[in-house]
C-alpha cells in the first residue's frame, strides 16, 4: 500500500492536567481539560464523549460517538486501543466496536490519560497500541440537573447527586447516583436513538486511600443506514451493558502506590442488518460476559523503584451467529515487571532509566514474552526544555470472537478461526517543555504491527473479511496549551504514514487499518466574553488517506462543535446554553461508506448545587 507523503517533523505537544477550566464561571464537571465542550449535543455525556476532539485520540463514530464509536490511538485500529477504569482493563471479547460501552458517568471519573509505549505496555492487558485510562474521582456533596431539547425531536435529561460525610479517624464515606436518558429521531432518516443509563457507587476514602464500589446499567437502541455494511440498508443495534466494579488505591511513600480492582461486565447485543425485516439472513444476537481482576503498584527505594502488574480475565460468549470457531470461552492473563533507576546528571536535573518484561498468556494458545526499555533526561525546572525520553516497548494481543468465530465463507462478516496472536513493537522519542506561556509536548514514533487483524473488502464479495496484515506506521504527535486572561487554547497535530502488506489475501480496500488521517489538527478554544457569557468551540481538520469505500464527503474534513453559554449572575448555579454540533454540516464519513451525522442544534439548561 502507498504510505502517502511523509510528515514534516516539528517537535512539541502538551500533557495537560488539572480538573477545572480557566473560566471562573464554569460550574460544570471537566471531563477533559484538552477539550472545550465537556458534553455532546445529541445525547448525554459518556466516557467516549471527551475523546472526540482529544488531540491524541481519533474517534470514528456511527450515528454519533455515543452511539457506536471506534476509538483509535496513534493510527491503530478499533481493537488494539483499549480502556482502563481504575486498576482494570475493560475489553469486549466479541468485538472492539463495543470497547467504549462503559456505563460509568464521566462525572465519577477523572480526565482521560492516554497511555502509549511503555505506559501502555505496563498498564493494560490485550492492548497493543494505546489505552485510555480513567481514575475514580472523590465523591463530594453536590448535585446537578440538566435538560435539553433540539432539532430532530431531540430531548435529554440528566440528574446526579453526591453526598460525602466525615467519619472517625479521618475517613470520609461518600455515595453518588446518576441517571441520564435521551431520545431523538436522528439527523438523517432511520437514524433515531433511545439511550438511558443509571449508575451509582459507594466510596470510602482517607488522605492516603480510596475504595470505590460501582454498579451501572446502560441501554442503547439506535439505527443508522450502512451501520456496519456498505449496501444501503437501514440497520439497527440494541445494546444492554451491565458493569460491576470494586477498586482500591493506596498511596505509598515517595510517590509509590498500590492499586487493585475486580470487575464483572455483561454486554448484550441485538444487531439487525435490516431493521425493516428483523432476522433477515442470520439473526445477530450475542451476549458476552467478562470477569477480571488486576493488581499493580510502584515501590520506591531511594533512587530505585519497582513497577509491577498482574491481570487476569475470563470471558464467555453466547451467540446465534458466531459459532464457527474453536471455542466460546477464554482466559487471558498478563504479568509485568520493570525496574527504574534515577541518578543526578553532571549539571542540574537527573537521568532515569527503566527496563522490564511482560508475559501474555491465554489458555487457548501459547504465551509471549515482550521486552521494554526507556531512558529519560530530566532538566532543571527553570529550563524551557523539561525532558527528553527515548523508549521501546513490545506488546501482544489475541483477536476477538467476531474475527475468530464468524463463518469463513458465508454471511456478512467472514472470520478466520486460525488467526493468531498479534504483536506490536513501538519506538518512541518524546520531549516536554515550556515556550513562553505555552506548555508543550511532542512525540515521534515508529511502530511495527505484525499479524494485525483487519476487516477488508474485495470487489464482488458482499461481505467483509477478517485478514491478517503487517503494517509499519510512522507518526508525529504535537499538543500545546496556553491560558490567557480571556480563556484558554489547546492545539493538537498528528501526522501518520503507513505501509501495509496483506500477503496473499485478496484485498481491494480496508475498513479500519488503512482508514486514518494523514494529517489531523485539533483546536479547543474557551473564551470568556463577559462575566456572564462564555464561548466554547472544538475543531478538527483532517486530511484522510484515500479509501475507495468512502462514497461521500471526500477525504478532507472540517468538523466543529460550538456552545454559547449564559450564567446569570443572580441565578447561582444556572447555565443556559445554545449548542451546535457539526457546525459546517459536513457529510464526511468517519468510517468509509457510513453516512455522516448532520448538523444538530440544541438548547439546554443546567442547574448545579
Amino acid at each position: 500500500m502507498n504510505p502517502g507523503f511523509p510528515c514534516l517533523f516539528l517537535l512539541g505537544a502538551t500533557v495537560l492536567t488539572g480538573q477545572t477550566l480557566s473560566s471562573s464561571l464554569s460550574p460544570l464537571v471537566v471531563n477533559s481539560p484538552r477539550i472545550a465542550n465537556q458534553a455532546p449535543v445529541a445525547t448525554f455525556a459518556m466516557p467516549v464523549s471527551a475523546l472526540r476532539f482529544e488531540p491524541l485520540v481519533d474517534v470514528q463514530g456511527r450515528n454519533m460517538a455515543e452511539g457506536q464509536a471506534d476509538v483509535t490511538v496513534r493510527g491503530g485500529t478499533f481493537e488494539n486501543s483499549g480502556f482502563r477504569i481504575g486498576a482494570v482493563t475493560l475489553l469486549d471479547p466479541q468485538t472492539g466496536h463495543y470497547f467504549a460501552e462503559i456505563p460509568v458517568p464521566p462525572s465519577m471519573l477523572g480526565a482521560p490519560v492516554i497511555q502509549t509505549g511503555i505506559s501502555n505496555a505496563l498498564g493494560s492487558t490485550n492492548v497493543t497500541v494505546g489505552s485510555i485510562a480513567y481514575g475514580w474521582q472523590p465523591v463530594n456533596t453536590m448535585g446537578r440537573m440538566a435538560l435539553g431539547v433540539g432539532q430532530h425531536g431531540l430531548n435529554r435529561q440528566e440528574l446526579a447527586q453526591g453526598v460525602a460525610r466525615p467519619l472517625s479517624d479521618g475517613l470520609i464515606l461518600g455515595a453518588q447516583v446518576d441517571f441520564a436518558r435521551s431520545a431523538s429521531d436522528g439527523s438523517i432518516a432511520y437514524g433515531d436513538h433511545r439511550f438511558q443509563r443509571v449508575g451509582g457507587r459507594i466510596q470510602l476514602r482517607s488522605d492516603r486511600a480510596q475504595t470505590d464500589l460501582f454498579a451501572g446499567y446502560q441501554a442503547k437502541f439506535f439505527g443508522w443506514p450502512n451501520l456496519y455494511t456498505p449496501y444501503g440498508v437501514n440497520e439497527s443495534e440494541n445494546l444492554q451493558t451491565v458493569l460491576l466494579a470494586l477498586n482500591h488505591r493506596l498511596s505509598r511513600p515517595a510517590g509509590g502506590y498500590l492499586e487493585a480492582g475486580i470487575y464483572h461486565r455483561r454486554n448484550k447485543d441485538d444487531y439487525e442488518y435490516n431493521r425493516l425485516i428483523p432476522g433477515q439472513y442470520n439473526p445477530y444476537q450475542h451476549t458476552t460476559w467478562m470477569t477480571g481482576v488486576a493488581l499493580e503498584g510502584r515501590e520506591v527505594m531511594e533512587d530505585w523503584a519497582m513497577r509491577y502488574r498482574a491481570e487476569f480475565a475470563g470471558d464467555k460468549i453466547a451467540s446465534t451467529s458466531l459459532t464457527s470457531g474453536r471455542y466460546q470461552t477464554r482466559q487471558i492473563s498478563k504479568l509485568s515487571l520493570a525496574g527504574e533507576h534515577s541518578w543526578k546528571s553532571s549539571g542540574a536535573g537527573q537521568w532515569k532509566s527503566l527496563a522490564g518484561l511482560t508475559w501474555d498468556k491465554t489458555n487457548r494458545d501459547g504465551g509471549a514474552l515482550s521486552p521494554l526499555v526507556e531512558l529519560a533526561r530530566h532538566f532543571a525546572p527553570d529550563r524551557d526544555l523539561q525532558s527528553i525520553t527515548l523508549g521501546y516497548a513490545a506488546t501482544t494481543q489475541v483477536p476477538s470472537y467476531t474475527a475468530l468465530n464468524s463463518a469463513p465463507a458465508s454471511g456478512l462478516f467472514r472470520g478466520n478461526a486460525n488467526l493468531g496472536r498479534e504483536s506490536s513493537r513501538n519506538l518512541d522519542l518524546s520531549a516536554e517543555g515550556v515556550v513562553g506561556a505555552w506548555e508543550l509536548r511532542g512525540s515521534l514514533f515508529h511502530r511495527w504491527d505484525n499479524d494485525l487483524v483487519d476487516w477488508t473488502y474485495k470487489t464482488g464479495v458482499t461481505a467483509r473479511s477478517a485478514n491478517a496484515v503487517d503494517v509499519v506506521t510512522t507518526g508525529l504527535e504535537f499538543v500545546g496549551r496556553r491560558d490567557f486572561d480571556w480563556g484558554n487554547l489547546t492545539l493538537g497535530y498528528t501526522c501518520l504514514t503507513k505501509d501495509a502488506d496483506y500477503g496473499s489475501a485478496a484485498v481491494d480496500a480496508s475498513f479500519y487499518a488503512l482508514n486514518y488521517a494523514r494529517h489531523r489538527l485539533t483546536a479547543a478554544l474557551t473564551v470568556q466574553l463577559s462575566p456572564e457569557w462564555e464561548l466554547r468551540m472544538d475543531n478538527e481538520a483532517r486530511v484522510q488517506e484515500a479509501n475507495p469505500l468512502r462514497t461521500m464527503g471526500g477525504h478532507d474534513a472540517l468538523l466543529s462543535a460550538l456552545t454559547l453559554a449564559w450564567r446569570p449572575r443572580d441565578w447561582r448555579g444556572v447555565e443556559f446554553a445554545a449548542e451546535v454540533d457539526n457546525l459546517w454540516n459536513s457529510d464526511y464519513q468517519d468510517v468509509p461508506a457510513v453516512p455522516a451525522a448532520r448538523r444538530q442544534v440544541a438548547l439546554s439548561v443546567a442547574y448545579g448545587w
